[in-house]
C-alpha cells in the first residue's frame, strides 16, 4: 500500500513524514523545502502480532507495510506549472491514496502561502489544481479513444463514454472520487488513467498542541468536507508526533499518558488507510516468523494465498484457518486442531480481517 503526503507549502508534511517514518528528512519554514518527493517505509502497528507470538514462538515477527511519499508542497497554478508545477502532480499518480495534510493551527512564526488559516479554502485550492490536471488527462484520453473507436472498437467505445462523464464531473468541479462508480470495469478504467481526483482521501488535520482531538469549528469544518465525499479526517499534531518520533520506548509511552494519547499517529494514520482503501490483514504463523499480509476486503482464500506468492494462488488446494479468540483460548495450533475448531476452508471462502492461516498448494 503507498499514499502519497500533499498539501499546501508549510502546512507539515514533512514534519510529519518525518515523524511517522523517522527519517529525519529536513524540513524548513520555507515553501519548496521539499523538492524530490521522499519515500520512507514505515510498519504498520498491530498489537495481534504480539499475541500471536506469546502463543507461537517464533524468529521474527513482520507486520504489514505502509509505503509513504512526501509529495513538494501544491500551490495555486501547479496544472499550468506554477510552483514547481506537473512534476509533483506526476509522483501523485503513482499512489493508490492521498494523505491531504490540512493546517489547522494558529502560529504567526510558520509563514501561510495565502496569509490565513483557513483549511476548506486550501483543500479547494488543491482540489481545483487536481481537477485541473485531470481535465488535461481526460480530454486527451478522450480525444485518442474517440480516434481509435471510429473503427469500432468496443473497448474503445466504453472509454470514450466514462471518459465523458469524467469531464462532465471535472468540469462541474467535482472530484472523479465523488463519483459512484457501481461498475468495477468503470472504476478500473478510471484508475488506469491515474486520474488524480480518482484517488480516495484521508485528511489529516494537523492541530495545536491543546486540541489534540480536534476539538472546534476549524477540524469540524473539515470533518463536513470528508464526510460529503466518503473520506476520512485524522487529527494530527505534527510537533508532538515529531519529539515523540525521538524518544525510546519507554519514554514515548510516558510522554503520550501526559499528552492524554493511547498511542502515536502512526497506528491511527494506518488503521484510517486501511479501512479507507478497503483493506485487512490477515497472519501466517510459524517456527522462522509470524507475518501479516495485507489484502482487500472481499479477497478469496486463494488471492489472499497469491499475495505470498503467485504459484500459491495457481495451485491452491485448501486454507487451514483458526482465529485469534481460538489460539487465544486453546493456547497452541495443536489444540485448536484436536478441538475440531481449525477450519478447511476452500477457493470460494472470503477471507476475515485476522484469519491466521495454513495454505496447501501443488506447484
Amino acid at each position: 500500500m503507498e499514499a502519497g503526503i500533499v498539501g499546501l507549502p508549510n502546512v507539515g508534511k514533512s514534519t510529519l513524514f518525518n515523524a511517522l517514518t523517522a527519517a529525519g528528512i529536513a524540513s524548513e519554514n520555507y515553501p519548496f523545502c521539499t523538492i524530490e518527493p521522499n519515500v520512507g517505509i514505515v510498519s504498520v502497528p498491530d498489537p495481534r502480532l504480539d499475541v500471536i507470538q506469546s502463543f507461537i514462538k517464533t524468529q521474527k515477527v513482520i507486520p504489514a507495510i505502509l509505503r509513504l511519499v512526501d509529495i513538494a508542497g501544491i500551490v495555486r497554478g501547479a496544472s499550468e506549472g506554477e510552483g514547481l508545477g506537473n512534476k509533483f502532480l506526476s509522483h501523485i499518480r503513482e499512489v493508490d491514496a492521498i494523505i491531504h495534510v490540512v493546517r489547522c493551527f494558529q502560529e504567526p512564526n510558520v509563514i501561510h502561502v495565502d496569509g490565513s488559516v483557513d483549511p476548506i479554502r486550501d483543500i479547494e485550492t488543491i482540489d481545483t489544481e487536481l481537477m485541473l490536471a485531470d481535465l488535461q488527462t481526460v480530454e486527451s484520453a478522450r480525444d485518442k479513444a474517440a480516434r481509435t473507436a471510429r473503427s469500432g472498437d468496443k473497448d474503445a467505445k466504453a472509454k470514450v463514454e466514462i471518459l465523458n462523464q469524467c469531464q462532465t464531473l471535472l468540469a462541474e468541479g467535482k472530484p472523479l472520487r465523488s463519483a459512484d462508480w457501481h461498475d468495477p470495469e468503470m472504476f478500473n478504467i478510471v484508475r488506469n488513467y491515474g486520474l488524480l481526483t480518482a484517488k480516495s482521501v484521508l485528511y489529516l488535520a494537523n492541530v495545536d498542541e491543546d486540541n489534540l482531538t480536534g476539538e472546534g469549528e476549524v477540524v469540524d469544518r473539515v470533518r463536513a468536507r470528508a464526510a460529503a465525499e466518503g473520506g476520512e479526517v485524522v487529527p494530527v499534531c505534527a510537533k508532538i508526533e515529531s519529539e515523540l518520533s525521538e524518544l525510546d520506548d519507554y519514554d514515548r509511552k510516558e510522554m503520550l499518558e501526559s499528552v492524554g494519547l493511547d498511542e502515536p499517529a502512526l497506528a491511527v494514520v494506518a488503521r484510517a488507510a486501511y479501512k479507507l482503501l478497503g483493506l485487512q490483514s490477515y497472519f501466517t504463523a510459524g517456527e522462522k516468523e509470524v507475518r501479516a499480509w495485507t489484502i482487500p476486503i472481499g479477497a478469496t482464500a486463494p488471492q489472499a494465498a497469491g499475495v505470498i506468492h503467485s504459484d500459491f494462488e495457481r495451485g491452491f488446494i485448501r486454507a487451514e484457518c483458526y482465529s485469534l479468540e481460538d489460539l487465544e483460548t486453546y493456547k497452541s495450533e495443536k489444540a485448536i486442531r484436536e478441538a475440531g475448531k481449525l477450519r478447511v476452508e476452500g477457493k470460494s471462502y472470503v477471507m476475515k480481517d485476522g484469519d491466521i492461516v495454513h495454505f496447501l498448494f501443488n506447484v
